[in-house]
């Protein structure tokens, strides 16, 4: 019989199939979450597995978290939150406060795509004179313009 009640929730079977095929795409909140959850967890120098490992879940689910494919459950962003030493508010904002405890210079965590970003941004502002810090901009420009992007 196709309208079979399903034991658990009550509903058709049918319905309980076809609902379970759905596949919800990213929204801009979970991707601004996800970016935000790496930034920190780079800024604090700690692994996936670290991070995982404190949640109670996969690095693979970490990976998904930060990329946005999977939503971070309300009950595990304060938890998040707890392990960075940051307000919740934190994981919304777009931009992540680099070196904790020292002067609060946010950067964009889009930036922040890995340690080696942090450890430029942190000692980049570290340059006081100013003709240095505009040297090394165009520098780090003329490499990039010099350099083949990979295809996408």
């Amino acid at each position: 019989m196709y309208l079979e009640l399903h034991s658990v929730n009550h509903l058709p079977k049918v319905v309980h199939f076809a609902m379970k095929g759905k596949r919800r795409r990213p929204n801009s909140a979970d991707i601004q979450i996800g970016e935000s959850i790496r930034a920190h967890r780079l800024i604090l120098g700690m692994s996936q597995s670290d991070l995982a490992r404190r949640l109670g879940v996969s690095f693979q689910q970490i990976q998904k978290y930060e990329k946005g494919m999977n939503r971070v459950g309300a009950g595990r962003l304060p938890l998040i939150a707890k392990i960075f030493d940051i307000p919740i508010g934190a994981l919304f904002d777009a931009n992540a406060v680099t070196a904790p405890g020292e002067s609060k210079r946010p950067a964009p965590v889009k930036l922040i795509p890995d340690r080696h970003s942090i450890k430029l941004l942190t000692a980049f502002g570290g340059i006081a004179h100013r003709r240095i810090r505009h040297s090394l901009v165009g520098l780090v420009d003329a490499i990039a313009r010099a350099t083949p992007k990979p295809p996408r």
